[in-house]
């Protein structure tokens, strides 16, 4: 595997919040692919809310969004927001995280959105600008420098 360790300083908020809402564009393609193969698999009808179908399109959703997140920590360190705004996840060491820590980062991220973004807030007032999911994880989210 190429070593793909970077020199970069931990990321502000700002720009992590920018990322969010432009992943936000891809990731609702991908919840449209899904409700649409969701609507066909159960005869072009929609899921009645609270039965087994319904959990099993959020579980869907829930699984694709993380297969987004994931492969792209894993493979390249960035989504597609994180590369607009020049932000990398890397493990302690600089490296692109495991799955153990893309695990741990995505579950306890989506907790930090749910707690109305306090989680992410969290980079304000840890010295090492660690928001939650980063804690948890033993990541880190770096600003790479501009080319």
């Amino acid at each position: 595997m190429n070593d793909t360790r970077i020199q970069a300083e931990p990321a502000p908020l700002w720009p992590r919040l920018l990322a969010l809402v432009y992943d936000f564009f891809p990731v609702l393609g991908i919840w449209f692919a899904v409700s649409v193969s969701s609507y066909a698999l159960n005869g072009s009808q929609p899921v009645v809310p609270g039965s087994l179908g319904a959990w099993l399109e959020f579980l869907a959703l829930l699984g694709s969004t993380f297969l987004y997140a994931g492969l792209s920590w894993r493979f390249g360190g960035q989504t597609l927001g994180m590369r607009a705004w020049r932000l990398r996840a890397v493990d302690r060491a600089g490296n692109a995280p495991g799955w153990r820590a893309i695990a741990l980062r995505f579950a306890v991220g989506v907790l930090s959105l749910a707690a109305a973004g306090l989680g992410f807030a969290w980079v304000l007032i840890d010295r090492e600008r660690r928001s939650w999911h980063e804690l948890a994880s033993a990541t880190l989210t770096v600003r790479l420098p501009k080319r």
